[in-house]
Formats: C-alpha cells, structure tokens, sequence
C-alpha cells in the first residue's frame, strides 16, 4: 500500500502549471557527500540515465563525482560539466561500434561488456582499453531488477577477462548490479564472494585483476522502507574484507536513485474523478508514460501527499493519455474529497521520471523547475 500523507496546498500553486519535477542541487549535493563519507574508499560513478539534466551533472562534478554513462549523448553530457573523462565509465555490455569509438575517442578508457564477443568488438573499436566484465546477479530483493538483460556467468566472466589481453585489452576485473532499490542489502554478499573467485583464478593465470564495480541499488526513501545507509556499508565492507582479504581491489560504485531520487518532488493535477463498478478512479496529468514509468506493475511505490484532507479512502490512481495500461496503482489510500484540480506529490521522485519520459499521445513529459525548497512529503 502506497503511504499517503494530506496537506493543504498553498493558494499560489493555483497559478502553477503541472506536471512538473521540483529539484533541489543541495540536495544532491548533499546526498553525494553522505554516500561518498559512507563508503569510505569506494569511488562513486554516478548513474547518468538516472536523470540527466545539466543541474544535476553539474552537482555531481562540482562535489568530486565521476560518471557512468551508456551512450555517446550521456557522455556529452558528462564533458560538458568540465569533468575529464578519466572521470567516465562506459558501462553499456552492448554498444555499437560507433558508441564505443565515440567514447574512446572522447578519452573514456574503462569499457563494461558481458560477453566475448563485445569485449572483441571494444578491442577494434577502442585498442588498448580496460575492461570490466559483467557478472549476472538475480535481482532479488530489489524493486526494479536488472537480471536476464545483463551479465555474464563466472566462467564466461572469466573466459572475457582471460581472454582481454591477447586482445590487447587490460583485464581490470568485476562489475556487478543487485538491482535498483535494493531492499537487502546482504545481495551484494554472493557476487561479491563469486568475483573473489574470480580474481583468484585470473591471478592462477597470470592475471593482475584491481577493479571491482559495486554497481548500484542503493535506495531512496519509497513507501517501501529499507535498511539504513550504514546497515549496506557494514555489510558490504564485511564481504569484501571475507572474500578479499589481502588481496582487496579497488572499489567503485555506479548508485543513480541513492544521489538523485530524495532531490526531486514530481507534482501532479487531478483531472478528474470517476466512479464505475464500485470503484473509485483518480486520474493525474502525470502518468506511466511521461513521468511514473517506474510504477510499471507497481514497482515503485512512491510516498505521496495531496492537497485534499478528507479521510482516506480506496482508489484507483491513473494517468492522462487513452491507453489501459497507464495505471499507476490500483489500490492505494487518497483522501474521499479528491476533486479535480486538486494537487498530488510524489516523494523522492528525482529519478528515474523526466529520463524516462514521453511525449505519448500528445502530452509533454515532466519539465524541471530547480529549487532550494521541497515540499515536505512526511
């Protein structure tokens, strides 16, 4: 059940135009620094698809940040913050040619892939550059999983990295990603202990792996609640030193939703109400498909709050285009007197909404407007 929180609306958000994201650069800011104190030694890459608006890399960059970036626009991006590009990761296990001579030419030097044929096509298209090898995890524990798409199994993680320097490639070592929102913080213990394996038996052949890419999965306050920061950092540090011992690589991570998601506050309109079949349908101007992909089968359960003070009551809550599958949730609590016009907010939606957005069925995805002050969503 998505957590509801009612509030009056100030009489000036009448003259406010929505949907848009509220966004806040402190925030981010302050958000990198928290994360990057947590981790202690780990490098932090932030997530570029995550949401790329020029405020938010120019965050990013300004607090030390490196990026981790999937296409040639992302990695334009990222330079045009003034960063250099021994600051990017090309992350992407499946590029076309043209992506990877774009970043190589750019000056990215460390290239993701998850098979041995992509880590072939990186040694023509970027000769000499070092590699990272994808390791497959499940996605368990984690509202947005990643598996199937990506990552290769230990043998042929290892097969690419034995592989990489009879093509002229460095074998750097490991990445991995236990899923976006990740819930358990105790996912990253198996592929953390498989890439130990790994790196053990590189060295055996001659190998020198230092590289080992946490991924991302670090939360941002949903309705769904998760441990706290320090419960992943303990648990996290305890498996490398486990797995590692002596022989401890460098670290670095690729977090998009832990920076970004409790900077941003997506404001909604209420079209309309309708009631059919015993139900009650709440449709917003935002929806599925410009501005809340990640409720997707209810994936993602945002905090919200509304303008309306009634007693809370069942509800459908919807979109604005004319398509059935722009249903955000199907059962949530939203105040009995919703009424059109009447305002609703999304709680630490800074990812992962305008990135994702369409322009569907004639409506226009979120635009951004960069503030100091969040609306307060409990």
């Amino acid at each position: 059940m998505t957590t509801l929180i009612a509030a009056p609306v100030d009489a000036a958000a009448e003259l406010v135009t929505t949907p848009r994201l509220l966004l806040s650069p402190r925030a981010i800011t302050r958000s990198y620094r928290a994360l990057r104190a947590a981790l202690g030694d780990v490098t932090l890459y932030y997530a570029v698809k995550a949401n790329p608006h020029p405020a938010v890399l120019a965050a990013i960059a300004e607090a030390g940040g490196c990026f981790d970036v999937a296409s040639p626009a992302e990695t334009g991006a990222a330079l045009a913050t003034g960063a250099d590009a021994s600051r990017l990761l090309s992350s992407n296990p499946m590029q076309s040619r043209p992506a990877i001579r774009h970043h190589h030419a750019a000056g990215i030097d460390t290239f993701v892939v998850d098979s041995l044929d992509e880590a072939r096509k990186v040694a023509a298209e970027a000769p000499g550059a070092t590699l990272l090898a994808r390791l497959a995890t499940s996605g368990a524990g984690s509202d947005w999983s990643l598996a199937g798409k990506f990552g290769a199994d230990p043998a042929e993680v290892f097969a690419i990295l034995d592989l990489a320097p009879q093509l002229g490639l460095q074998a750097a070592g490991v990445a991995f990603h236990v899923g976006s929102q990740q819930r358990e913080p105790e996912r990253w213990i198996a592929p953390i202990d498989t890439a130990a394996g790994i790196f053990t038996a590189l060295r055996e052949h001659g190998h020198r792996p230092w590289l080992l890419d946490l991924g991302g999965g670090f939360p941002a306050s949903h309705a769904v609640p998760c441990p706290p920061l320090a419960v992943y950092v303990r648990t996290i540090e305890a498996a490398v030193q486990a797995a590692f011992g002596a022989h401890r690589p460098r670290l670095i991570a690729e977090p998009g939703r832990a920076l970004v998601g409790d900077a941003g506050v997506l404001e909604a309109s209420v079209l309309g109400v309708a009631h059919r079949a015993g139900r009650r349908w709440v449709y917003l101007d935002a929806g599925i498909f410009n501005g809340l992909t990640e409720t997707l089968g209810e994936a993602i359960h945002y905090r919200l709050r509304t303008s309306a003070t009634g007693a809370p009551a069942a509800a459908v809550l919807a979109g604005p285009t004319c398509d059935s599958a722009d249903v955000m949730y199907r059962c949530v609590d939203l105040p009995d007197d919703l009424a059109e016009g009447d305002r609703v907010w999304f709680a630490a939606a800074g990812v992962y909404t305008t990135s994702y957005a369409s322009a569907f069925n004639g409506f226009a995805p979120l635009r951004t407007e960069l503030t100091d002050t969040l609306p307060c969503v409990g």
